[in-house]
């Protein structure tokens, strides 16, 4: 038994590595192999519980005893709960890859919750708190070294260059934001723990751990940060030894007059080259980011209480944010997150759920007060994480990693709280060491659906994305096989077949290649539209795939037909859906001759479409140009004029908008509009050569200004 009981101490810690986590060759290399990774450590654990535990190991039952610790379960017990009467248990379950959380990770992370509960003993915190610092350390200077890369002053092979904020081994900045800001506060404990080398080492490691926070950009964990900061001044200005009060009391001022300062002159350092100062300096109601976020929570919100015990289940958030979408409102086209865990607890469980998120975060508060009461050394770190989780949770949401993070931390609470008050005790009744391989053995094969088939379905969708356009039949071979693995990779097969169509294959491909590419991408697509008939995204994009459908290929249109109206039903403003069906009835009426009544008639409808649309989201320019156009085709030259004012009336700077407004007024010959527009598209593309020269000859007109 020494073996898998040494076997098992490490399982327990191995979570804690997830962070450096980066596999290459995967369709998903940054999350997903996270999130797999922590599942099969979660069922490896279990395994081994099962054996030791009937193999007659002593683990801390006693600690059980203690109403606190069945939070987690009563969360995870509301979760399940409303995921069963939810929109779909099985999407609720297995999440997607590209997210990872669902019911699944959040049982694993409630199950480590209760076996370090169960296992772990007081050093086992001091372990846990060198390994994050350590893992927090290496993660925040592959931050930095990414950030390096991307200014281009350094070349490094094995870092990957950014495409936009840098997020280092999590690929996000928001996520590697909110692990490090837990991160940073057991670097700091560890670091106490030792002397030397070490104790610097572990002090700088901290401190390449704040420079990746604030490099990172994420106004939430810096908010949580800087209010922790302020909180911990505070008491040590009222509280502290006469020294700390002294330059507690300095500190503040400073802080105050950097503050002071940073308010001053928050409208130029909103134009700083520092991605952290110009986005706190760009906080504002106008601000696009905040404004989205405003949008998502109020919206969300007011859906949300239409279902506020029990909430519609794990990752359904998504549902909310199609009925509500608003072009005019959000820039972003989908949301499956609040970029808020309180909403989002709340959206997905109820009021019970979001209940229970709390009172767990108010427990580890709880814990982290009375320990502080009792003079416990990792008191003030208990308290600081808490808060900063707390706090940085209003703006971002979790991932596996930063719940785990937290269970385990919460779970481990407890036990120094209860550290003289149980002993190990072995279960009850004879030993049986044979019924314990035979069930851990039968646990541990739960990884072959739960790991090893997404896993493989993952790196299937990557040989896809791969040989899309060199080679059709391999590409699609490559779909059907991660297919038929039956995982929950379905999903983003379908959201991948439409990107690599619309965006790919139908520009770069011709003839039976790309007969092969439709057929595939509407196959996949008519099969989630059939299995997730609530998913917005996969109906529109299932009707922009028909509707990019090459030369002899017909779709079906009664299919194309329910596919849009099933699309506009659960996203009834997203403009993509009216627009297919605007177009339906022009190419349909092209066939008849120019000024034939027939070919007047689909305009018409066209016309009545796109009336219908701007009726539901007045304040879109794109459509009234759009009208505009087709009056004026058919010749109402008045009603054309009055739509193009409105266009112009409600327009925001739009390179697809501008394009269209040029267009017009170029058809129209009103000049001076037309040069509006024409300027507006050289401010997004400069290299637009026709734009230029369009806009040179109506320069050189007399009496039009440049």
């Amino acid at each position: 038994m020494r073996i898998p009981e040494k076997v098992y101490g490490w399982v327990l810690f191995l979570p804690a590595l997830l962070p450096l986590f980066y596999v290459e060759g995967m369709m998903y290399p940054l999350m997903t192999p996270k999130t797999l990774a922590l599942r099969a450590f979660g069922i490896i654990a279990l395994a081994l519980f099962t054996y030791l535990a009937l193999a007659g190991k002593s683990f801390y039952w006693g600690r059980m005893r203690r109403w606190e610790t069945w939070i987690p379960g009563a969360l995870l017990a509301v979760a399940y709960l409303a995921s069963l009467l939810g929109a779909d248990f099985y999407h609720s379950f297995w999440s997607t890859f590209e997210r990872g959380d669902g019911l699944l990770t959040l049982s694993v992370c409630v199950g480590y919750f209760y076996l370090v509960l169960l296992s772990a003993d007081t050093s086992w915190l001091k372990r846990l708190f060198q390994t994050v610092a350590w893992v927090g350390s290496l993660a925040a200077l592959y931050l930095v070294l990414q950030w390096l890369v991307s200014l281009e002053v350094v070349n490094l092979p094995f870092i990957v260059k950014p495409n936009g904020r840098v997020g280092g081994t999590m690929g996000n900045a928001a996520f590697l934001a909110s692990y490090l800001g837990m991160a940073l506060f057991m670097t700091v404990a560890a670091a106490r723990e030792h002397v030397g080398r070490i104790r610097l080492l572990l002090y700088a490691g901290a401190a390449l751990e704040l420079l990746a926070i604030f490099l990172a950009a994420t106004r939430g964990t810096l908010l949580a940060l800087f209010s922790v900061g302020i909180l911990w001044l505070l008491y040590y200005a009222g509280k502290g030894m006469e020294k700390s009060r002294t330059y507690s009391r300095i500190a503040l001022l400073t802080l105050v007059i950097i503050t002071g300062l940073f308010v001053a002159f928050r409208a130029d350092l909103a134009e700083a080259p520092v991605e952290s100062v110009r986005r706190l300096a760009s906080i504002s109601l106008a601000d696009s980011t905040v404004s989205s976020r405003l949008f998502i929570w109020r919206t969300t919100s007011s859906e949300a209480i239409r279902k506020p015990i029990l909430g519609y289940g794990a990752e359904h958030a998504d549902i909310l944010f199609d009925r509500v979408y608003d072009p005019t409102a959000i820039v972003e086209e989908w949301f499956d997150r609040t970029h808020n865990a309180y909403l989002d607890y709340f959206v997905q469980f109820g009021i019970l759920g979001v209940l229970f998120y709390l009172t767990l975060i108010a427990t580890l508060a709880g814990v982290g007060l009375r320990l502080w009461r009792a003079g416990n050394q990792f008191a003030p770190y208990i308290l600081s994480i808490t808060a900063v989780y707390a706090i940085q949770n209003f703006f971002v949401f979790d991932t596996g990693v930063t719940l785990w993070l937290l269970l385990v931390f919460l779970s481990m609470s407890h036990v120094l709280a209860a550290a003289d008050s149980t002993e190990p005790l072995a279960l009850g009744g004879k030993e049986r060491p044979f019924a314990g391989a035979f069930l851990g053995f039968a646990i541990f094969l739960l990884i072959v659906p739960v790991v090893v088939q997404p896993l493989r379905a993952n790196l299937l969708a990557f040989e896809t994305y791969l040989y899309q356009v060199v080679d059709v039949p391999r590409a699609n071979a490559a779909t059907k096989k991660g297919l038929a693995l039956g995982t929950y990779a379905d999903l983003e097969f379908g959201y991948n077949a439409y990107f690599m169509y619309t965006e790919e294959q139908v520009n770069r491909l011709a003839e039976e290649d790309l007969r092969l590419a439709y057929e595939s991408a509407t196959k996949v697509l008519t099969a989630n539209f059939n299995r997730y008939p609530y998913d917005a995204r996969t109906a529109l994009y299932l009707a922009q795939v028909f509707a990019s459908a090459p030369t002899g290929t017909k779709p079906d249109n009664g299919l194309l037909s329910e596919v849009l109206a099933h699309a506009i039903q659960e996203s009834p403003k997203r403009v993509q859906s009216w627009y297919i069906l605007a177009n339906l009835s022009i190419s349909g009426a092209n066939i008849y001759p120019v000024g034939s009544v027939a070919r007047k008639e689909g305009y018409r409808a066209a016309e009545d479409i796109l009336r219908r649309y701007t009726a539901l989201v007045p304040d879109l320019a794109e459509p009234y140009f759009i009208l505009a156009q087709l009056e004026y085709a058919s010749g109402d030259l008045a009603a054309a004029s009055r739509d193009a004012a409105k266009g112009k009336a409600h327009y925001k700077s739009s390179l697809k908008v501008a394009r269209r407004a040029a267009s017009y007024y170029e058809s129209i010959f009103d000049l001076p509009s037309a040069a509006f527009f024409l300027r507006e598209i050289l401010q997004f593309d400069p290299n637009d050569t026709n734009a230029r020269e369009d806009l040179s000859q109506i320069e050189a007109r007399e009496g039009v200004l440049p």
